[in-house]
């Protein structure tokens, strides 16, 4: 038996290390259909995560007797007012924090240029490996600064191409949170008898999942955001909005999330002073303990339960095929493929009792 099992399980690793080559040798073929369909799914993705973070409140107005519809209205208004007032307020300082930082990105470049070629300069004294790593790094770094005007313009232009796609979501949000259930109720009457009662505890399973992941990861960034933007304000930090706004939607992209969040503030604080980049530090390092410690036990607690290397296998995963978008969607993902997993493996241990 322990033989059979193992055989098993060894079988299992190798016909997945054989999906994932063969998933390699398609990647163009995906990629030229990801190319098409991606146009769709970015505002279906970003109605989904609205309409999660809306669902619970919906739901509770419902219990209340209130007409799903009149529910949905009342909650998509209020959301929709209060987005509509925080883009006012937040919009043109963020603007011109953009403007200012564009205006003085010339500056910084040729500060952390001159940086680099101190850098140069007495990298001869360091071992031979230590120095060619260093100077592929800073070769890199110079690359990213020297096309980071272009990078801009590119931002700017799919940002309005994004703009004309954010007219579709408020439409696909007020019909996923007035038909989800229908929709459930549809795809659990397509499959066959036997399999209908599995059908519906694997869409609640993934429901619950993804509900409570997304939930959790939105209040866990707008309290990572507000903390940090204080503290930015505390230490007299340039374009604090815009880069507490950044550190915040990083946020979600575990473990890396936070690096790549801290390290625009860094550069702009090492152009200014080298006491404003030890407060920069400590201003994250305090931001990253209260959500280490405070903000995500209490709010998002276990709600996964996945070990950290899984995690981080994910993320690897999803940033080779995806590349940002894949390092976001990586730990959902395999939250879903473990409610999968974990249904079968129950099935299997009540099918032999």
């Amino acid at each position: 038996m322990p033989t059979s099992r193992y055989f098993r399980i060894a079988l299992s690793v190798a016909a997945t290390l054989l999906c994932l080559y063969l998933f390699g040798l398609l990647r163009g073929l995906f990629m030229d259909v990801w190319s098409v369909v991606r146009t769709v799914f970015y505002p279906f993705l970003a109605a989904l995560i609205i309409s999660y973070i809306l669902q619970p409140v919906v739901e509770l107005l419902h219990r209340r007797r209130m007409p799903r519809v009149a529910a949905i209205f009342c909650i998509y208004m209020t959301f929709a007012i209060l987005v509509v007032v925080a883009a006012l307020n937040a919009v043109p300082v963020i603007t011109r924090q953009v403007t200012q930082l564009a205006n003085n990105l010339p500056a910084i470049t040729a500060q952390i240029s001159h940086w680099m070629d101190m850098m140069n300069s007495q990298k001869q004294y360091l071992p031979n490996t230590v120095r060619v790593g260093l100077e592929n790094a800073l070769a890199q770094v110079e690359h990213r600064f020297e096309t980071a005007p272009t990078g801009v313009f590119s931002f700017i232009s799919s940002t309005i191409n994004a703009v004309f796609l954010a007219f579709m979501v408020p439409f696909l949000v007020f019909y996923i949170l007035k038909d989800a259930r229908t929709i459930g109720s549809a795809i659990v009457r397509v499959v066959p008898q036997k399999y209908k009662h599995r059908t519906r505890a694997l869409l609640i399973g993934i429901d619950q999942t993804l509900g409570s992941y997304i939930r959790g990861q939105f209040l866990v960034m707008l309290a990572i955001g507000v903390l940090a933007f204080i503290g930015y304000l505390i230490i007299g930090m340039p374009y604090a909005l815009l880069l507490a706004l950044f550190l915040a939607i990083t946020d979600i992209i575990p473990y890396i999330g936070p690096i790549i969040g801290i390290a625009p503030a860094v550069l702009i604080a090492l152009t200014v002073s080298p006491a404003l980049l030890i407060k920069v530090v400590i201003v994250n390092i305090i931001v990253q303990q209260c959500e280490g410690n405070l903000l995500s036990p209490q709010i998002m607690g276990r709600t996964l339960k996945l070990h950290p290397m899984a995690i981080v296998a994910a993320l690897l995963i999803g940033g080779e095929l995806a590349g940002l978008v894949g390092l976001i969607l990586a730990v959902p993902v395999l939250a879903v493929l473990k409610v999968v997993w974990m249904q079968l493996t129950d099935e299997r241990r009540s099918a032999r009792r």
